[in-house]
């Protein structure tokens, strides 16, 4: 066993009997555990009773975590004119139009977010089949392709979070690193578990959140208590 696996084991056994636990334990003992050289991400696993092949039971949106993500996000901005102009003052790292069309199409993607502004989508549509299976399509409900370029750039920047259900009603995000301070991680998975208990879709029937757990990158996960998760 290497020391991956000695490492696993060793943190499973700090995870035994822990079902259900408060946010706080929650976040201690993920903390606590993630030992990798490297600074592990923090993520949050919500199992929601929702069928997102449904329209009306679809789980999406964006929230702006209180303490940042950790994590620099690169933006790409399809905009021209004064809205390009705003968009570099922002902080975009690429800005185009047909330009960054091309190079997204000839497959040079570096970027982690995709804004654009309306009148570009007739240009981003077409690359639905490069942008779509990556989430970084532009869509209205999460901000996304906006006239406030200056804003959705600055909210990505500084620790927005994009969500949506998978096909199982999963869904997942990293919500901080382990580096942070406990109080800061739990603020950040409280904002998380709000907005994604706002985001409840009309057709969503039973249960909504049946199950919340934590995890680091590389450690195994710890289930939350709902109810303290939500803060009901």
């Amino acid at each position: 066993m290497g020391k991956m696996g000695k490492r696993l084991t060793a943190a499973r056994a700090a995870f035994e009997g822990k079902e259900n636990v408060t946010v706080e334990e929650a976040v201690d003992l993920v903390k606590s555990n993630a030992t990798a050289k490297f600074d592990e991400t923090i993520e949050i696993s919500m199992n929601l009773g929702v069928d997102p092949r449904h329209a009306d039971q679809m789980v999406r949106g964006s929230v702006n975590l209180p303490n940042g993500t950790g994590k620099s996000v690169r933006v790409a901005v399809f905009a021209r004119g004064p809205k390009a102009e705003e968009a570099t003052k922002a902080g975009a790292d690429i800005v185009g139009a047909e330009d960054l069309m091309e190079i997204v199409q000839g497959g040079k993607i570096e970027f982690d977010r995709c804004i654009a502004t309306p009148d570009m989508m007739p240009i981003v549509g077409r690359l639905g089949k490069v942008l779509g299976p990556r989430n970084l399509m532009p869509n209205p409900k999460v901000g996304t392709v906006t006239m406030d370029v200056a804003e959705a750039v600055t909210a990505a920047k500084g620790g927005q979070v994009q969500f949506k259900a998978e096909k199982n009603g999963v869904v997942h995000a990293g919500v901080g690193k382990a580096s942070f301070d406990a109080v800061k991680l739990a603020e950040n998975v409280r904002a998380f578990v709000d907005a994604v208990s706002k985001a409840k879709p009309a057709g969503a029937k039973g249960t909504y959140m049946k199950k919340v757990s934590l995890t680091s990158t590389m450690g195994p996960g710890v289930s939350v208590d709902v109810v303290s998760a939500t803060g009901n």
